[in-house]
């Protein structure tokens, strides 16, 4: 558990606190673009942010986020929907994910990643040789350097550049709510363990999920209690336990992103496109044991299942000519994860197999893998999506990789409605408490399979900006007809 827990204290903050409209914890990506939005609409804000600069999170992930219909696959010659976009994420889902925050995203992802683009100056690219799982069209952006950490970089320097203040080092440890459940501010603890205080006419939670609190996810994800972990630190469950204490209506807290492909001993994220292009997992015993184009989230249960929760990623020639285009693949092959064995026999003395395992494994890959090329969600002739390759199986050389299966984030959290904000048990709304990003549901409905890629970052970059537009309304009725 954290060293001090988070409170609710029924109360105003010291009168001589500094007064902002609306207060954001957190400066990942939901956080920052909330702060952005908020300064494209006129309206002061102040992020805190518990370490030194901005990460979260965000930072450790590969900075993918979907959209549909933006300016960026238009030039890519990708038709796209927010419509075939919610189909997408229902279809991983199996119809389970919250229908109204589905709609809310999807519709405003392509808008937030245009505005970012065009008036902030960010770059992007949409992702090509390859789809995702789940998706039927190729809507993954990225920035040109396809890391997390450059996502928040960019996305930092456009808050400051808009006006928005950073307060770094400022661990948020009460929030101040009066007997009205009104937020009338926060306190936040620095470095040296003095409080500050800041009051507030809204508060955006933007701050994270508990996948960093081993309590919380021993009780909520027991599945994944003996998993390693390798999201954020911050992921500590402030916002579960700030809603608990609140009253607020907690959801889909059984949902999250698992991994089935972190590199052990590295600790580096292999790409899942690599599996999508025709790659195969193998067991100790040198067996295939799921179908890996279902998804990498629900790969993380099926590696952990295996002899020593371990399995090995392995791939062909062809398909290795992708990897050098991800970076944290770059990184696990300079660290030494990356195997090359000129047979099946050597491949089967790599992982300590039978070679006939090993050798009906590879034979037996004669799915359909994927190109980049699809831009629609039709079919060809054949049945077969357009722009797939036809089915082949791995031949000599083989490379492998070791991983195992991790737990990246959760997907539960605060309740919110389509505005983002916060609701109570009895479903109605908290008046000026909103939460997006780790710190509310997402949009996988209540399991790890329900992850349709990128989801993560398609609840912070779409709540960010809807949080802050609830925000703005929320702000400038208080200033033009006060509180109620």
């Amino acid at each position: 558990m954290f060293s001090m827990n988070p409170s609710i204290t029924q109360s105003n903050p010291p009168a001589n606190a500094p007064h902002i409209p609306v207060a954001i914890i957190g400066a990942g990506a939901c956080g920052l673009v909330a702060a952005i939005s908020l300064r494209d609409l006129g309206m002061d804000c102040v992020l805190l942010e518990r370490d030194a600069q901005p990460s979260g999170s965000t930072a450790l992930s590969s900075g993918f986020i979907p959209a549909a219909g933006t300016a960026v696959q238009r030039a890519a010659g990708v038709v796209d929907s927010a419509e075939l976009f919610a189909q997408d994420i229902q279809a991983k889902a199996h119809g389970t994910a919250a229908a109204h925050l589905v709609a809310a995203f999807s519709q405003r992802i392509g808008a937030v990643m245009d505005v970012l683009a065009a008036r902030h100056a960010l770059e992007f690219i949409v992702l090509d040789g390859f789809l995702y799982p789940g998706h039927s069209v190729r809507r993954m952006h990225a920035v040109p350097q396809k890391t997390g950490a450059a996502l928040v970089a960019q996305l930092e320097r456009a808050a400051v550049s808009a006006g928005a203040d950073i307060v770094t080092q400022a661990t948020v440890r009460q929030i101040f709510v009066d007997s009205a459940q009104w937020v009338t501010g926060v306190g936040y603890q620095r470095p040296d363990g003095t409080m500050e205080h800041l009051r507030c006419d809204a508060l955006i939670l933007a701050c994270n999920g508990f996948g960093g609190n081993p309590q919380m996810v021993r009780e909520l994800l027991p599945e994944m209690c003996d998993a390693l972990f390798a999201g954020h630190t911050g992921n500590d469950g402030s916002a579960i336990s700030w809603g608990r204490a609140l009253g607020a209506r907690l959801a889909d807290l059984g949902g999250y992103q698992g991994h089935g492909s972190w590199a052990v001993p590295q600790g580096a994220l292999i790409s899942w496109a690599l599996m999508m292009e025709g790659g195969i997992q193998l067991n100790a015993r040198g067996e295939r044991f799921h179908d890996e184009t279902q998804g990498y989230s629900e790969a993380a249960v099926h590696v952990l299942a295996q002899p020593g929760g371990v399995a090995w990623n392995v791939f062909d020639g062809p398909i290795l000519e992708l990897a050098p285009s991800f970076p944290d693949f770059c990184a696990a092959e300079e660290a030494g994860a990356l195997k090359t064995c000129a047979d099946a026999q050597a491949l089967a003395a790599l992982i300590d197999c039978d070679a006939a395992n090993v050798i009906a494994a590879c034979a037996s890959n004669t799915r359909t893998i994927g190109s980049g090329e699809a831009s629609t969600g039709s079919a060809q002739a054949d049945g077969r999506p357009h722009g797939q390759t036809s089915k082949r199986p791995l031949q000599a050389p083989f490379y492998a990789v070791k991983v195992t299966g991790a737990l990246f984030h959760t997907q539960g959290g605060l309740d919110i409605d389509a505005q983002c904000r916060v609701l109570r048990d009895d479903g109605t709304p908290f008046p000026n408490l909103l939460a997006a990003g780790g710190a509310a549901r997402g949009v996988s409905g209540n399991t790890v399979w329900g992850y349709l890629s990128g989801n993560g970052l398609l609840s912070a970059v779409a709540g960010g900006a809807i949080a802050a537009e609830s925000a703005f309304t929320m702000v400038t009725q208080i200033v033009t007809i006060g509180p109620p």
